[in-house]
């Protein structure tokens, strides 16, 4: 096995953290569909936007590396999601979207503790142009998990009770 450095465990890092925000603009319209709730739907299709942008900020981390954007097999979020399928099979009703909430949540906190570690990295890398473009999608995804257990805490979870 080659000796690797840290340049290119966050270029892997990167590269797993780009599949994974490609996989959720796949999954945040079925569990948006799925939703009861119209203010959930709604919280969907903000973050839905929101991480297309997050795409488009990694790509320019991509660029500015000198890298083509690709992804590599993240299975992380792979479960992640297919876990979030079994609650949308299995439930209904308000305890539904309890569920959705705590899958969606689940991702967050993927997110957040990836984009930490890219943050941290690019920082003793010196890469501080992608440092900067890290911790503006980190600060979406924080407050996307907060939006998310206000919802859940305020409206979802009484329902589902």
């Amino acid at each position: 096995m080659a000796d690797k450095d840290l340049q290119s465990l966050f270029l892997h890092q990167l590269k797993d953290t780009y599949f994974a925000e490609n996989a959720i603009i796949k999954a945040l319209p079925q569990m948006a569909a799925a939703a009861q709730s119209e203010d959930l739907r709604g919280a969907f299709a903000v973050h839905l936007e929101e991480t297309k942008n997050q795409v488009k900020r990694l790509e320019k981390v991509f660029q500015q590396l000198g890298e083509q954007p690709q992804g590599v097999e993240c299975k992380a979020i792979q479960g992640i999601i297919a876990e979030g399928g079994e609650i949308m099979t299995e439930f209904q009703g308000g305890a539904l979207d309890a569920g959705l909430i705590a899958a969606a949540q689940a991702v967050e906190h993927y997110e957040i503790t990836r984009y930490g570690t890219l943050i941290a990295w690019a920082k003793q890398l010196g890469h501080t142009e992608a440092q900067g473009l890290l911790e503006e999608t980190l600060a979406e995804e924080e407050s996307t998990d907060e939006a998310l257990s206000e919802l859940a805490e305020d409206a979802i979870n009484p329902k589902a009770a």
